[in-house]
């Protein structure tokens, strides 16, 4: 099976954090055939995708979701991230000090996103999400200061912070929602002074609000009586993995943009093909047809079961 899952992408991006950082690059073998895995793509060039960051100037800038983050004075980017899960889950870059840093203190900063449609907690909050990963430490590891909400440029984040006393590393990380992604910022440092101005220094980006010109975000918009006009994609081989899926609905119901997250060449052709001859009902929000974009699943998948909290569960009174 080809299926990648949230947790090895952010294993891969955050290894070089916890291990030697500078290790030595190991070739591939020898005799060898190659095989293209799933990979994003999208109906037109114009359209500015999640993965679509870059770092131009010390500034990673990111127009899908409204982002323009300053790096440190002397960091830059150690790693671009690698394409998109099958859930929805991206690994948008990792920032560490370069040759030109002046501190005495290292660390590394990763910016992630979390597709809210097609996660492992999907329809969630940040702040849910945050919580999630209290509940998941390992006991190794100690929680310095609970999540709590906080204000970074004008932007509400929740906050958590936890540390690993063997390994004496420091983990800060700040989550927020844009366009029903979960963004987060993970600080990593030995340092915690080296962590908490790297957080006063976040005052500095400027980060979209959902309230922008962004197509409003409907979970499971295409399906139903919402649509009047489909057809239905074609597959040939590697028809079973899970393939995401976001669609931006004109306000007249015609499809604009199709974003296919994660899949293979000819599945996201045919796809995309096929979703660009849909039709769906206008959208209306206060007397007014606007643009929607919602999300789909294509492959032999299921949904994930909605995350129970402990003060969500039902009483045995």
């Amino acid at each position: 099976m080809f299926r990648r899952t949230t947790q090895t992408i952010l294993f891969l991006c955050i290894l070089p954090i916890a291990r030697a950082q500078d290790a030595p690059v190991r070739k591939l073998p020898t005799d060898v055939i190659l095989v293209k895995g799933a990979v994003p793509s999208a109906s037109d060039s114009a359209t500015p995708l999640p993965e679509g960051g870059t770092v131009v100037r010390d500034v990673y800038r990111n127009d899908y979701f409204g982002l323009s983050y300053p790096l440190p004075s002397g960091w830059f980017e150690k790693y671009k991230g690698p394409p998109p899960s099958d859930s929805g889950a991206y690994s948008l870059t990792l920032l560490r000090p370069g040759p030109d840093y002046k501190g005495a203190s290292r660390g590394t900063v990763l910016i992630t996103a979390q597709d809210m449609f097609f996660g492992p907690m999907s329809g969630h909050s940040a702040k849910e999400t945050i919580e999630r990963t209290k509940e998941r430490l390992q006991a190794d590891y100690r929680v310095e200061h609970e999540p709590s909400q906080v204000t970074v440029a004008n932007h509400i984040f929740t906050r958590f912070d936890y540390n690993s006393p063997v390994a004496q590393l420091h983990w800060y990380v700040l989550a927020t929602e844009v366009r029903c992604h979960t963004i987060r910022f993970v600080f990593t440092s030995p340092d915690p002074a080296l962590l908490e101005s790297l957080i006063k220094e976040m005052d500095a980006m400027k980060l979209a609000s959902n309230v922008d010109t962004a197509p409003v975000c409907v979970p499971d918009y295409a399906q139903g009586a919402n649509v009047t006009y489909k057809v239905d994609p074609v597959f040939g081989d590697q028809k079973y993995n899970a393939i995401p899926v976001r669609l931006i609905i004109g306000k007249m119901g015609e499809v604009e943009h199709v974003h296919v997250i994660s899949a293979f060449p000819a599945q996201a052709r045919s796809i995309t093909d096929a979703l660009l001859q849909w039709r769906f009902k206008p959208y209306v929000r206060d007397g007014q047809p606007v643009a929607v974009e919602t999300g789909m699943l294509f492959g032999a998948v299921t949904r994930p079961k909605p995350y129970v909290t402990a003060s969500s569960k039902p009483s045995s009174n």
